[in-house]
């Protein structure tokens, strides 16, 4: 038996594999990332519409919680969505995502990680792929809010590795209000996705875009807590590791980046989650390699695994009606995910 024919065995006994196809237009993970990125259309209806609150965390700093403005029922499921890495709800999946939720008469709510809605926060920390506890402080006060609605959760790429760490961190314990949980194209082993993205294309494509971001943000922090780090180490960063080491790791309690990549990883866990768990990787997203991918042995019964051949980094673009199919769309990821997180309502 192949490897590919054991893959689908292995999923199939949790529950069947999404089939991605993706336009004969699009071949490659790095092809299908950008386009799905920059080109696609975000979603296949009307761009959603969100009112914002602002929530004062347990340690006096806030987040800005986006949430939309379609009308759903009292009791209508609520849809919570972790953005990835500098993202935020005006990311392309959040909108496609949004759009699902709209046309399924569900609730919709972006909460967004420290420093990621366009104002800086106020403490001397930021966010992080295992940053579980906020994730947790997030979700308790979802179901406190809306005691009568039943909730999913997804999380993207940076976003989906945290909800993971926490559901595994979190075992039997999960709230009975939280009902399943999605990870779409998250490191769940931040180490070899962070070795990867600092290599050859990537290095000078997409950690130049995320340092671009990231860099000026850590300057705007340090203006705010003077000697909070190195200013001339932090310039000198050319990689996420060479990042991580100066900012993320010690203004969250980690010795450095390995120590940071090692303890804040959702892999290690997988095997104590016991909520519904969909993990999605694509098998030629560039930054997540395959062969780092957790097997059906590494996790628990309740983490279904789909590992599609194709659909690059958080793309998945899928043709439009029309000429040759372009644009194309985003659509088809959340529609996939959220019939897969609704069916476990």
């Amino acid at each position: 038996m192949s490897s590919d024919q054991m893959r689908f065995l292995d999923e199939s006994l949790a529950d069947p594999p999404w089939r991605y196809s993706p336009p004969w237009w699009l071949p490659g993970g790095h092809a299908q990332t950008i386009w799905a990125a920059r080109c696609a259309q975000n979603h296949g209806g009307i761009r959603p519409a969100w009112t914002r609150e602002r929530w004062t965390t347990p340690d006096g700093d806030f987040i800005d919680v986006d949430q939309t403005c379609h009308t759903v029922g009292v009791d209508a499921p609520l849809l919570v969505l972790f953005h990835g890495l500098e993202g935020s709800s005006a990311s392309q999946y959040a909108v496609a995502f949004a759009d699902f939720a709209s046309t399924r008469g569900i609730a919709c709510a972006v909460p967004h990680f420290r420093g990621c809605s366009g104002e800086l926060n106020h403490a001397p920390r930021a966010y992080h792929s295992g940053d579980h506890a906020e994730v947790d402080w997030i979700l308790n006060r979802f179901v406190a809010a809306n005691p009568r609605r039943s909730i999913l959760a997804v999380g993207v790429s940076l976003g989906g590795n945290a909800l993971l760490r926490w559901a595994g961190e979190k075992g039997s314990t999960v709230p009975t209000q939280v009902k399943a949980v999605a990870a779409v194209c998250s490191p769940l082993d931040l180490a070899a996705g962070g070795h990867a993205i600092g290599k050859g294309f990537n290095r000078w494509v997409y950690t130049r875009m995320f340092l671009a971001s990231m860099v000026p943000k850590a300057l705007k922090k340090l203006e705010q807590h003077p000697g909070l780090f190195d200013r001339t180490a932090l310039m000198a960063a050319r990689d996420l590791y060479a990042f991580d080491n100066v900012f993320t790791a010690p203004l969250h309690g980690f010795k450095n980046t390995d120590d940071y990549w090692a303890r804040a990883s959702a892999k290690p866990l997988l095997r104590d989650v016991r909520i519904p768990a969909l993990a999605l990787n694509a098998r030629n997203d560039p930054f997540v390699p395959a062969e780092s991918l957790p097997k059906k042995a590494e996790v628990s019964h309740s983490v279904c695994l789909w590992q599609p051949e194709q659909g690059g980094h958080v793309g998945f673009p899928a043709p439009a009606a029309g000429w040759l199919g372009l644009p194309g769309h985003v659509r088809a990821m959340p529609e996939a995910v959220g019939q897969w997180l609704m069916k476990h309502l």
